[in-house]
């Protein structure tokens, strides 16, 4: 027989979410994919009833209830479960009664559904991500290579113009396809591949926190909800810093468009999970960064392209913050998701807590 010791430890390192309950439907018990299933903490919740967990509805405790009475085992399927931080997930669950001396037991075990449909969503949007670079890479080729004859042909004019003044005529055509040709590059995102260094995250985000601190003049609400306990990650601080930056100035500005500063909040939260899959690779752990704002939402049309390069919900915006974000995060081999309605929308990145390029110590999904 296997020492309890080493039960514990085969139940903390399962991908299934696990939860034992005792004959008051008390939380006894919860392995790590539990608490980051539940985003709670097992601790902190220990011996508290099931209920200030989740709920679905008051029939799926009746049916606990019945379970712990009866001993009748059940399974529900494609549960919609609301957690108490205002969150909600679909899983199927199983309810199994144990029955030790004279405690009654339940054990329950989650497998989220929305998850797989998120899968299946990042494995779409890393696809689309590929092919519009190439589209994009193919693309400046074929205006940068124009541009440069047609500015090495202002500029030979230039030195045949009999008037000094007609100058000023070439002047536009050589700044106009300077201006066009950074435009491009800036399209491309960044030249050179990152400079990967370990670092906390919570560098990162302090810095961005106090640059726009700095530019607000403490007129918006800055939240900042952090989890101390992230381990280091290996990523280029400049990029990073230059990625939340883009994403915090375009909250910024689409509060300051809908009702000033004043009224606005955003908050930086940072979290670290086990087991997350990020296209095709299971990685141990991850780091999770949030932005999330309560202003006026992503226009419903273009929520889901807004990385793709030029879409911009804003009439003066480039479209280009976005997806050099986005780039910055895919050379991270991480992933980055919005989920936006009026008054809140959320941009989760999600960075390995490994080493990126030529890592071994992924296990393949």
């Amino acid at each position: 027989m296997l020492p309890d010791r080493f039960l514990k430890q085969i139940l903390d390192n399962l991908t299934t979410a696990v939860l034992l309950l005792d004959n008051e439907l008390c939380v006894r018990y919860m392995n790590p994919a539990s608490e980051i299933l539940l985003e709670v903490s097992g601790q902190r919740v220990s011996q508290q009833p099931v209920g200030e967990l989740f709920h679905d509805n008051r029939t799926a405790l009746e049916s606990l209830y019945i379970a712990v009475a009866d001993g009748n085992p059940f399974t529900k399927r494609e549960a919609q479960l609301d957690l108490n931080n205002g969150h909600s997930l679909m899983v199927d669950y199983s309810v199994t009664p144990i029955v030790s001396a004279d405690t009654h037991w339940l054990l329950l075990e989650m497998h989220p559904r929305d998850r797989l449909l998120r899968i299946t969503k990042e494995e779409a949007q890393l696809s689309k991500q590929e092919v519009t670079k190439v589209l994009v890479r193919g693309l400046a080729h074929e205006i940068k290579n124009p541009l440069g004859g047609i500015r090495g042909a202002a500029q030979l004019l230039a030195r045949q113009l009999p008037e000094e003044s007609m100058k000023d005529y070439t002047d536009v055509i050589i700044e106009e396809a300077d201006r066009l040709r950074n435009l491009v590059d800036r399209m491309l995102g960044p030249y050179r591949p990152p400079n990967l260094q370990p670092l906390n995250i919570h560098e990162i985000t302090e810095r961005v926190y106090s640059l726009v601190e700095a530019e607000t003049q403490r007129e918006l609400t800055l939240v900042r909800d952090y989890d101390p306990s992230i381990p280091d990650i290996t990523a280029d601080r400049e990029q990073l810093i230059q990625a939340l930056l883009n994403i915090l100035r375009n909250a910024m500005q689409a509060i300051a468009e809908q009702g000033g500063l004043q009224k606005g909040r955003i908050t930086l939260r940072t979290r670290a999970l086990r087991q997350f899959t990020i296209g095709q690779v299971r990685h141990r752990l991850v780091c999770r960064v949030q932005i999330i704002d309560n202003g006026p939402g992503i226009p419903n049309d273009i929520v889901e392209s807004i990385f793709y390069p030029m879409v911009s919900g804003r009439p003066e915006g480039t479209g280009l913050g976005l997806s050099i974000t986005q780039n910055i995060i895919s050379q991270h081999q991480g992933l980055i998701e919005c989920e936006s309605k009026p008054g809140r929308t959320v941009f989760t990145m999600f960075l390995p807590l490994e080493p990126v390029p030529g890592d071994k110590t992924h296990e393949p999904n």
